[in-house]
């Protein structure tokens, strides 16, 4: 018995997130090249590499046969011992990459990318075969209706920004947390309280400060003397949605109280746990590091945000729009839903999210990105790879695997593909992969290695 015709992908809306190897300037214009830095000095993502040194990510293999193992290896014979030469990204994927179509709706992110012959059997190879479906198309059509609403919840409060909208329901459909990262005034806050207010769910807002303790955010016991006994005051933290506003500027002790409560989904107060409600999710923010007052998050708190959202300014169309809805009164209009969305169209997406369907080549696919970050020379040039301090742990494979789930659900398919893989790489591994100062001294960031590994691993 032979298997049918893979399902077809449905239409992909526009996520406002493009994969790697296509550098974006801010506003949607592309990226220009940069000039060939000094001998010793790294060179950004995307820029050719010197004469004598391997080709860089993104250009085809120049033969069919050429496998990817060999490209480490030819590295260290083909570079000069005497001088050493600007390092440019190492490994040349088996075919090439997609092109993006950028219409300067969202700054620094183009829309979903055109589908090609490679991208389209990569798809199809990724499809279920029938024994292997979990979700049906009732569950598929649900699931599309409850994305569709969250997204026109969005769209009546927030101009543009359709990045921080995909990234936020990704996060909620997956069951993680997300962490925004951007200048004050574009709209985080917003965000996060119009998905509250979409689904109907409790939401608390924690204004973090350097005096902020973490009895504020987890709760504390009061002492009751009339009854001679201690009660116990549950804090903010225990609610559906919960938005720790700029939680770079409080402690780093305060910081690590949410630890147990964004890993373990629960509080313990006085020797007692207290299980935190369901579903949970944590939106963070915080500003630029260059800002006063800011404090590092720690690494461990790092590797619990499901994705990292990095927001730019919004294009001029999006900020003429925003004054336009101002002046027109249209922002402070109670836009009742009469049919709103509940928390169990949440808890439902959530459970269909799980049964997305993952091929095998697509997981060994991510884990050997995530893989490649712990030993990044054996498929980047050996003066990239010495940037890297440490790669990314087992929690970023969960992270992709769940993300992927989400995202494809998001995009209307109960199948992963690989290019959902590649549009999460730098919102799932950029906060998880730690650079040298060296990298800060050379301007190399975290989302050029990973650029660079993703595009040196050929896609399945």
């Amino acid at each position: 018995m032979t298997d049918p015709a893979p399902q077809s992908p449905a239409p992909q809306p526009n996520t406002g997130w493009s994969a790697p190897g296509h550098p974006v300037a801010p506003g949607g214009q592309p990226a220009q090249p940069a000039q060939a830095p000094q001998p010793g000095h790294a060179a950004p993502a995307g820029q050719p590499a010197p004469a004598g040194q391997p080709a860089p990510a993104g250009q085809p293999a120049p033969a069919p046969a050429a496998a990817p193992a060999a490209a480490p290896a030819a590295a260290p014979a083909a570079a000069p011992a005497a001088a050493p030469a600007a390092p440019a990204p190492v490994g040349q994927p088996v075919q090439q990459q997609v092109p993006i179509r950028h219409d300067g709706t969202e700054p620094g992110f183009g829309p979903t990318p055109t589908p090609t012959a490679a991208s389209e059997a990569a798809a199809a190879a990724a499809a279920p075969r029938v024994s292997e479906v979990q979700l049906t198309d009732a569950d598929l059509q649900r699931s599309a209706r409850i994305v569709q609403r969250m997204s026109a919840a969005f769209a009546r409060k927030v101009v543009g920004q359709q990045a921080l909208r995909t990234s936020i329901m990704t996060a909620l459909v997956a069951g993680g947390h997300i962490l925004l990262e951007s200048v004050p005034g574009l709209a985080k806050s917003t965000a996060a309280g119009t998905l509250a207010t979409a689904v109907q769910a409790e939401f608390r807002r924690i204004q973090c400060t350097p005096d902020l303790l973490p009895s504020d955010i987890l709760g504390t016991q009061i002492y009751d003397a009339p009854n001679s006994r201690f009660v116990t005051q549950l804090g903010p933290v225990h609610a559906n949605i919960v938005l720790l506003d700029e939680i770079n500027r409080s402690s780093a002790k305060t910081q690590s109280a949410m630890l147990e409560a964004m890993q373990e989904r629960q509080t313990s107060i006085g020797g007692t746990i207290y299980p935190l409600p369901e579903p949970f999710l944590v939106i963070a923010t915080q500003n630029p590091i260059e800002q006063e007052g800011t404090y590092l998050l720690p690494e461990a708190q790092l590797d619990r945000f499901l994705l990292k959202e990095v927001l730019d300014y919004p294009n001029p169309a999006d900020e003429f729009e925003i004054l336009r809805r101002i002046d027109s009164g249209v922002f402070d209009r109670d836009d009742h839903d009469p049919d709103p969305l509940t928390l169990d169209d949440v808890r439902f997406i959530q459970q269909a999210g799980q049964k997305v369907f993952v091929a095998d080549q697509v997981r060994q696919y991510l884990i050997a990105i995530v893989q490649a970050t712990r030993n990044p020379a054996s498929v980047i040039n050996a003066d990239w790879a010495r940037l890297v301090d440490y790669g990314a742990s087992p929690r970023a494979s969960i992270a992709f695997l769940q993300a992927a789930r989400a995202l494809a659900l998001l995009q209307g398919r109960g199948y992963v593909i690989p290019e959902d893989v590649k549009q999460l790489s730098r919102r799932v591994l950029g906060h998880r992969v730690v650079l040298t100062f060296e990298a800060d001294a050379l301007e190399v960031t975290s989302w050029q290695i990973i650029d660079a590994i993703v595009a040196a691993i050929p896609t399945p």
